[in-house]
């Protein structure tokens, strides 16, 4: 068996291409160097400073919106529609989180626009690397196969004509730039959007470079340097996303409906962005921010969960909280018939169906998961540990995520336990309506839980009463079919709450993630690195000793319980104590 010294000069000396701390996305931001410390005195000052570099959006998404780029993706998504093609959106992790917000997003407008039209709403596709299942929980090591990418690509059945929207925000993602290939290959338009400067990428990346310099590929850089927390590309990269390619999308779809009384240029979205971002930066909308980032704080800290509760915006919920445990090392969501592994801090729940009927409402189609076979791993050229024990992530494991209305007693089993409703928008607005189903049936599901909350964001508030804590995050929505700004704000809002509330309870160590898993190439280099800096040690001694850590938590791995990050236990172990105790 190759040792943990092996293992870390082969990646020293063999995996360079996934020593990544040249990009931009993967660099400390000075904004927030002292966040983790500023959130823990302060909860205001804490959110102001993670503000403070959403704010580095705006130059960009005002240059992209005038750019040819831009014009040529609207333009391309439009034909598309007109000529009876396809559209596909693909990415990995946050960006594949994206890619499904897409899709759904577009099938809830066709549905309200023109129901009488249902092929239009099949006319767009997200791929996500690792499948739907991935949306709720990571698919360890599938980013680093670009034959993946291509295969499930092909399975999706892109072709001539078509259009591929390949978004990958550190531009560098395997799994994605072989979606890329296929689709371009196979016929279709291919653009690929990422968050990092392409002349960097070009320099230090060869996949990147090949798809840099391919001329029928249109790039667009969405660049606007280092995250608020570094590496967590869930933040500013991917809320960048999610506006342009968005507002390419719906200015298609516009178009191609010949909607009237909507926004039909591109610069009403920067101004309408400069909005939401100014409105979220309000001291009323700061203190319910910093209210809910205190709430949940003190309910895991008193090892409680937090479930939440929603309706329109189940999905854009998820995308938060999956993407909690690679990022803050919390345990990932628990199948039902999972006994062993420790639940998750945060789930999330329908309000009004079942799981079996709660599955294809959120996502807007039946759940498309990856049915591969042992030999199908192996033709892509997998690893043997995954040829030989490939994941379970088939349809009928996502159903083992009970996201329906059903009762789940082990959310609500510790006396800490909180239930949270999430209202965006209009559910708000309409919920003094007779027939509005979302209080009731949040005070029957909420009953069994010790504490009681609601999250209301938009331009209405709720009334008393609905639970013990209400907290209003003021913003205006514009009118949007594919309800952008509602999804966007929302986004905002719970980034920051959940960055917020890790900073307070010590998984923050100033602007770094001191709890990182180690699942891929990237994320080793990103511990590493991590590692480096905060123990004054080179890259290749940080190397070897996180090797050492994961090789020992490998052979030591305990059921039931929570399982610590490497890179934390490795800084802990080389010198560098933890912010503040472990929960």
């Amino acid at each position: 068996m190759e040792s943990a010294r092996d293992k870390a000069r082969h990646f020293i000396d063999h995996e360079t291409q996934f020593h990544l701390g040249v990009l931009p996305t993967e660099q400390s931001n000075p904004k927030t160097r002292t966040f983790s410390q500023t959130v823990q005195a302060d909860t205001v000052a804490g959110i102001r400073m993670l503000q403070s570099v959403d704010d580095d959006m705006v130059p960009v998404v005002t240059r992209l919106f005038a750019s040819d780029e831009f014009a040529r993706l609207t333009a391309a998504l439009g034909r598309a529609l007109q000529q009876g093609k396809r559209i596909f959106f693909s990415g990995c992790g946050a960006t594949g989180r994206v890619s499904i917000l897409l899709e759904a997003a577009w099938r809830q407008a066709c549905q309200a626009l023109c129901p009488d039209r249902p092929a239009l709403a099949e006319r767009v596709r997200s791929v996500m690397t690792g499948g739907d299942y991935a949306l709720v929980r990571s698919v360890e090591s599938f980013e680093d196969y670009a034959t993946f990418g291509r295969h499930q690509m092909a399975e999706a059945g892109v072709g001539e004509g078509d259009v591929l929207v390949a978004i990958t925000e550190g531009g560098e993602t395997s799994s994605v730039i072989g979606t890329a290939w296929q689709a371009l290959e196979s016929g279709a338009e291919v653009f690929f959007v990422c968050n990092n400067p392409l002349d960097v990428l070009a320099a230090h990346v060869e996949r990147s470079r090949e798809i840099i310099e391919e001329p029928r590929i249109t790039k667009i850089d969405l660049s606007s340097g280092p995250m608020a927390i570094a590496g967590s590309t869930r933040m500013q990269a991917t809320s960048s996303e999610v506006l342009v390619v968005g507002a390419a999308l719906e200015l298609a779809l516009v178009q191609h409906l010949q909607t009237h009384g909507q926004a039909t240029e591109p610069e009403a979205y920067r101004a309408h962005f400069v909005r939401l971002l100014a409105d979220l930066g309000k001291a009323e909308a700061l203190d319910a921010m910093a209210g809910l980032v205190e709430f949940e704080a003190e309910v895991y800290a008193a090892k409680g969960a937090v479930t939440y509760f929603a309706d329109g915006y189940v999905l854009d919920i998820f995308t938060d909280t999956t993407e909690r445990a690679p990022t803050f090392m919390l345990p990932p969501f628990r199948k039902c018939d999972d006994h062993a592994s420790p639940r998750s801090w945060v789930f999330v729940k329908t309000l009004l169906c079942p799981t079996p009927e709660a599955w294809p409402r959120v996502l807007g189609h039946v759940p498309r998961c990856l049915e591969w076979e042992p030999a199908t791993y192996r033709q892509l050229g997998a690893a043997d540990a995954i040829v030989a024990n490939p994941p379970s992530i088939r349809s009928e494991d996502i159903h083992k995520f009970l996201i329906g209305n059903e009762p789940d007693p082990s959310r609500h089993a510790s006396p800490a336990d909180a239930a949270v409703m999430v209202l965006v928008g209009a559910e708000a607005a309409d919920h003094t309506a007779p027939a509005h189903p979302f209080l009731p049936a949040f005070r029957g599901l909420a009953e069994p839980f010790a504490r009681k909350a609601a999250l209301c964001v938009g331009p209405e508030d709720l009334p008393d009463g609905v639970a013990d804590t209400a907290f209003h995050v003021p913003c205006a929505l514009p009118p949007s079919p594919l309800r952008l700004w509602e999804h966007l704000a929302i986004k905002l809002v719970l980034n920051t709450v959940s960055t917020a509330s890790m900073g307070r309870l010590g998984r923050v160590d100033g602007n770094w993630m001191a709890h990182v898993e180690t699942t891929n190439k990237k994320l080793i280099d990103r511990g590493t690195r991590l590692v480096a800096e905060l123990c004054g040690l080179d890259y290749e001694a940080a190397c070897h000793a996180l090797h050492d850590t994961m090789d020992e938590l490998a052979q030591r791995e305990p059921l039931g319980q929570e399982r610590p990050s490497p890179v934390a236990l490795t800084i802990e172990r080389m010198g560098r104590k933890p912010l503040s105790p472990e929960r």
